[in-house]
């Protein structure tokens, strides 16, 4: 547990250098000096100046934000479900929010709408979810996960149904949101108050955490209300996932691969795991969005293709050492 101090610093020194290396690579790299100059609002480089304040700061900005909201609600819904396996997106929030703006997609409205129907659509499969899982007054982590993954099959059907009878001049646009993008985010400030937000009311919540991954009736015997926990913590976590698809799409991976991988370097205990699944999602995918923009530049990949190759090795790489 000693480990804790040593990568809590690596964190947030790791940080501001994802969000330098985003402002200074791409198809126009930018040395320390310019880039530091236009920062500070020094005009000496117009193109570097428009180039760091128009493009790569908020793309950058968001990357960070949507990259810990990921993480953050990961790591809430893990201890929810006592599921090491679940990550944002499998109680079919990003489902909702997919559907509704294909549909405004579809529509031909502008990005204002997209945002706010794609958050609209998370809210509406956020109380479905909710609403059937309940027995009685009473509902479980089993029933609400199978809850979830049902109505994010339903979802995934109308979305291919979108798919099928969209023009073909949309469609690559709704597969680049679908897969994850963030060429459009260009207004972090509610990911970020979100964020921040977020964290706060987790940073409160750690200790009943802790005893919830114990057990109900750990956590029940020592003074917390397991029901209204649970509740708490699967509202905190959909609004967090509802924020990051609204911004950027469904960026897969992010939210399952970094919980588990602070849990194996600094263990469980979430005073510790929260923000550092912060400060580590949302470094993770700055760097990956910058190497989306830059590496095949001018033409950029979307950002969850890169998280899911990365992904996808170290999951199996995690899954393997923990067997």
């Amino acid at each position: 547990m000693n480990r804790r101090l040593p990568i809590t610093l690596l964190l947030l020194a790791a940080a501001p250098l994802s969000l330098w290396f985003a402002l200074s690579q791409g198809s126009l790299n930018i040395g320390a000096t310019e880039l530091w100059r236009a920062l500070l609002g020094g005009h000496d480089n117009a193109t570097a100046y428009l180039v760091i304040h128009e493009l790569r700061l908020p793309r950058a900005l968001s990357a960070f934000a949507v990259g810990g909201l990921l993480a953050l609600s990961g790591a809430l819904l893990q201890v929810l479900l006592r599921n090491p396996l679940a990550d944002p997106y499998v109680l079919g929030i990003s489902g909702g929010a997919a559907v509704a703006t294909l549909l405004s997609m579809l529509a031909g409205l502008g990005a204002g709408w997209l945002r706010g129907n794609a958050f609209l659509g998370a809210m509406l499969s956020m109380l479905i979810v909710f609403g059937l899982s309940r027995a009685g007054s009473a509902w479980t982590q089993n029933r609400l996960l199978l809850t979830g993954v049902v109505v994010a099959a339903g979802w995934g059907a109308v979305i291919s149904l979108i798919l099928a009878v969209a023009p073909a001049t949309q469609v690559q646009g709704m597969l680049f949101w679908l897969i994850g993008d963030l060429s459009y985010a260009s207004q972090p400030r509610a990911a970020i108050v979100a964020l921040m937000a977020g964290l706060a009311v987790s940073l409160w919540l750690a200790r009943p955490l802790n005893l919830l991954m114990r057990g109900e009736n750990v956590a029940a015997t020592l003074g917390e209300n397991p029901a209204r926990l649970r509740l708490i913590i699967y509202l905190l976590a959909s609004l967090l996932t509802a924020m990051a698809v609204t911004l950027a799409g469904s960026i897969g991976f992010v939210g399952l691969v970094i919980p588990h991988i602070l849990r194996l370097a600094g263990g469980s205990d979430h005073r510790f795991l929260l923000p550092a699944s912060v400060l580590l999602g949302g470094g993770f995918l700055t760097v990956a969005d910058t190497l989306a923009r830059s590496a095949t530049a001018p033409t950029q990949l979307p950002v969850g293709v890169l998280t899911a190759l990365l992904g996808v090795p170290v999951f199996l790489f995690l899954l393997a050492r923990t067997r």
